[in-house]
């Protein structure tokens, strides 16, 4: 099995760091009850507003299917609607 890694790279306004901070753990409980093959999540804060989110996955579909539900429960639309700009998008696998 070879996990697969989400890497998203995004900017939050200075102003609201602290409500996306506060949003996160409901964020990961979505996550975890809502989907399939999650396995962890890493918020990694960058320079300049910028956030890097590193998410772990069973497989590639899982993380495909994951992106078909998009902010589709209360924890998760509350997050995503802190982000002021999605930089990057990335999917890797483990070596």
């Amino acid at each position: 099995m070879s996990i697969t890694v989400e890497l998203t790279r995004f900017k939050v306004s200075s102003d609201r760091e602290e409500e996306m901070l506060a949003a996160r753990p409901a964020m990961l409980a979505d996550f975890r009850a809502d989907r399939d093959g999650f396995l962890g999540a890493r918020l990694i804060r960058l320079p300049g507003g910028e956030w890097l989110d590193v998410v772990d996955w069973r497989s590639p579909e899982d993380h495909a299917a994951s992106r078909t539900k998009g902010a589709n429960l209360p924890g998760i639309a509350a997050f995503f609607a802190t982000i002021a700009e999605l930089v990057s998008a990335e999917e890797g696998t483990v070596a």
